[in-house]
């Protein structure tokens, strides 16, 4: 059959999928142009994920390196840009372990479920104009959906690996990832509000101004709240060295423990492209019908380096700091976000948002963000004082401030 023939499928929006399924229909039947198209998009897809996330992992190494002043990985190939590759080569030529007394079939799937889930999120990204592999109207929903898996391949991580230090791990991992969801899912509520849209490509074309300068106060909570469900300092408390040697993941050694370290290093690229899509407008800029996915990429990888940023400057934290943290600050502000938030889409929303409009949002909520969260650092510290009276008056005794 020739494509003249060939009838539409769901696809057919997808510039990409229509450029290989018309090629590949001209020398094969639709349905077997349809597979190859999908076959096709699908390497493309799993193979951009895991070549980012290497380049995340030099990246970071790198930069860490400089705020540490440190020179980084620069052995291999030119900067140290083939360390990845080095790593990957002496990953793979290890023993692949798996302890006697572990559910084999749980243990193995844990990797690939880690992996398989950031590849589902990074399918509905859209790096520029119409080239997300689909556009799902409900696409907010499909990404806290696929996120959750995250908990379950940790849990299952723990437990199957009959290790009691991946146990504690995994139970430190599944109480935070539980405890920022929910404020996570309360910051996404007043982007989509204003949108009017879960989708992620009606996000990006509603922000005639970026979202960062209109929700402030949730992209505070999403980047805080996201740190912590990427097991990222300071909230990796996943892999204390000290206490519970290298948390769920312990017990696993050779490909399952690269495929590991992609998904979380791969999860801080989908993220920083998630945070590029929702709060920096997205492939948005100068010539965007050209340049999108250049200014998408810039974006990106700004994030990337906030990340280490932030890895590098701040401390690891206790679990109570941790837990308070989201349930006495991040909770809080969410709410407070979704409040004013709800008052002036009513306010505004009868004829539609416009660019003034936003920019009145945002300067109500930068005037809310100045306010809460200066006072909630100090309730915070309050609370500290009063719940360690013995560590302030041997401070005090000594004669420092705190």
């Amino acid at each position: 059959m020739f494509p003249s023939q060939c009838g539409d499928n769901i696809l057919r929006d997808n510039p990409l999928f229509r450029l290989i399924y018309d090629y590949a229909s001209s020398l094969l039947p639709c349905w077997l142009s349809y597979v190859v198209a999908g076959v096709t998009i699908m390497l493309i897809l799993i193979n951009a994920v895991l070549l980012g996330a290497a380049i995340v992992s030099w990246m970071e190494r790198r930069l860490l390196g400089r705020f540490q002043n440190r020179i980084g990985p620069n052995r291999w190939g030119p900067f140290g840009l083939l360390q990845p590759i080095a790593d990957l080569f002496k990953l793979i030529t290890k023993e692949d372990l798996i302890p006697a007394g572990a559910d084999r079939i749980a243990f193995t799937l844990v990797p690939i479920i880690m992996v398989a889930s950031l590849i589902l999120m990074a399918a509905v990204i859209p790096f520029a104009k119409d080239t997300s592999l689909v556009d799902l109207n409900v696409g907010i929903l499909y990404l806290l959906a696929i996120s959750s898996l995250t908990s379950i391949a940790l849990f299952t991580a723990g437990w199957a690996s009959d290790n009691r230090y991946a146990l504690f791990g995994t139970a430190r991992s599944v109480a935070v990832l539980i405890s920022y969801e929910v404020p996570v899912v309360l910051s996404l509520l007043g982007v989509v509000m204003i949108a009017g849209s879960m989708s992620l490509s009606s996000i990006v074309e509603s922000q005639s101004i970026p979202f960062i300068v209109v929700q402030p106060l949730a992209f505070f909570v999403f980047l805080a709240g996201m740190s912590a469900e990427l097991n990222r300092t300071p909230f990796d408390l996943a892999e204390a060295e000290s206490e519970i040697i290298a948390g769920y993941h312990t017990e696993y050694s050779g490909i399952k423990f690269a495929l590991i370290q992609a998904a979380e290093f791969g999860g801080v690229l989908v993220v920083s492209a998630l945070i590029t899509t929702l709060f920096l407008g997205g492939w948005s800029g100068p010539w965007e019908e050209y340049l999108g996915w250049v200014w998408f990429l810039v974006k990106t990888i700004l994030v990337v380096a906030v990340f280490s940023w932030i890895r590098a400057t701040f401390p690891r934290l206790r679990i109570d700091q941790i837990m308070a943290f989201s349930w006495k600050v991040m909770l809080p502000l969410s709410i407070i976000n979704l409040v004013a938030t709800t008052v002036e889409v009513y306010v505004f929303k009868s004829g539609g948002i416009t660019t003034l409009e936003l920019w009145i949002m945002g300067i109500i909520n930068l005037v809310i963000a100045a306010a809460c969260l200066p006072l909630f650092g100090r309730l915070m510290k309050y609370k500290a004082r009063q719940s360690n009276p013995a560590v302030v008056s041997r401070v005090s005794r000594d004669g420092s401030t705190g």
